[in-house]
């Protein structure tokens, strides 16, 4: 067995508020143990959407009360709004900007708009952008005039990871991320998967992914799930099926067996999934809190039947090298070969720890 220390997703959708019969706290944070993370960092496109100080609280609250494991909430941004931003940063670690469409999300197109939330956010947290393309640019563009730290969330072309690596050569406070999906899928699993392989930013073409690990070693900061999950009778409805797939338990698998066929050294692994989400986001450390893994055990994915509330996943039937024994968080084993155990809350957890 290896150990290595509890991983942290930095971009999941927990679907709370609003979403609930896709996952909720309680099947979202099962979800996370088992695919080895200990801490979740939610995105606030919920609806309603977390833009507002009294909602954060409130969801933030209901995860720690429903939650198996540590969950902390990006911000939204209400561009009709400006002034919760203040309020906001002093709660949430980091605040989350769509310049590009997605599924059921506002825009922020206006640069005035984004100069003035570069100014309102805390200087010290870090603003997260979902963007593609030419938006890229604009995103970088207030890194450098602002001088703070920006991140480029589910990088998948290769143009766009050029970009960044010649915004960080230029020694710009940028930051990204890339998905397993967009590291281990193309276009033609598209093709192949027919919903199940619907996701933004859109699977790419080969020379993107070999461009996304070519830059694994250097460039990209994180590996992160965008774990995004949606019953399969909304993915299969022919009028409105929303992009997005799961990956809370696909993650560690994938790049364990990425590790086995030496694409990146396990020490890459642990830095791209523990150490840099929590130095970028500034988390707190998980004391007493470890996994144990078998890197050479071999099996088809999923080992065990999936925790998460849509119970799919793109990476159904893929064989996999390396899987997950044992998750300890804060010294109390929550996970051992396929089964949770001790399945308190994280308030619950508290509150035995304090009588």
């Amino acid at each position: 067995m290896v150990r290595l220390p509890g991983l942290i997703d930095a971009h999941v959708h927990l679907r709370v508020p609003g979403g609930e019969h896709k996952e909720d706290f309680r099947t979202g944070t099962a979800a996370a143990l088992a695919g080895g993370f200990t801490m979740l960092m939610a995105m606030p496109n919920t609806n309603p959407r977390l833009n507002t100080p009294v909602l954060w609280q409130q969801v933030q609250s209901q995860a720690q009360r429903e939650g198996l494991c540590v969950v902390t909430h990006f911000a939204g941004v209400d561009a009709r709004d400006l002034l919760q931003l203040s309020p906001l940063g002093n709660l949430a670690p980091a605040l989350k900007v769509y310049l590009d469409h997605t599924f059921n999300q506002s825009q922020v197109f206006d640069q005035s708009v984004l100069g003035r939330i570069a100014k309102a956010w805390p200087r010290n947290k870090v603003l997260s952008f979902h963007v593609e393309g030419d938006n890229i640019t604009a995103a970088i563009s207030l890194a450098e005039k602002y001088n703070r730290p920006i991140h480029i969330c589910h990088v998948s072309r290769k143009e766009d990871i050029e970009r960044i690596a010649a915004a960080k050569t230029e020694g710009l406070p940028v930051t990204c991320e890339v998905t397993p999906h967009h590291l281990f899928l193309t276009r033609a699993d598209a093709d192949r998967l027919g919903p199940l392989g619907d996701m933004r930013p859109r699977l790419a073409d080969q020379r993107d992914v070999d461009a996304l690990w070519a830059h694994l070693a250097t460039t990209i900061d994180i590996i992160a799930s965008d774990h995004a999950p949606h019953t399969l009778e909304e993915k299969f409805d022919p009028k409105s099926s929303p992009p997005g797939v799961p990956g809370l338990e696909s993650t560690l698998p994938l790049m364990l067996t990425a590790v086995s066929h030496k694409r990146l050294t396990l020490e890459r692994l642990i830095e791209l999934l523990h150490f840099n989400p929590a130095r970028i986001y500034g988390l707190h450390h998980q004391t007493d809190t470890w996994l144990e893994i078998d890197p050479k055990a071999r099996y088809t994915f999923p080992q065990y039947p999936l925790r998460t509330k849509c119970g799919w996943s793109p990476f159904s039937a893929m064989p996999m090298v390396g899987c997950l024994r044992k998750v300890v968080l804060r010294g109390k084993s929550l996970y051992e070969d396929g089964k949770l155990i001790g399945l308190q809350t994280r308030s619950q957890q508290n509150n035995k720890e304090n009588i």
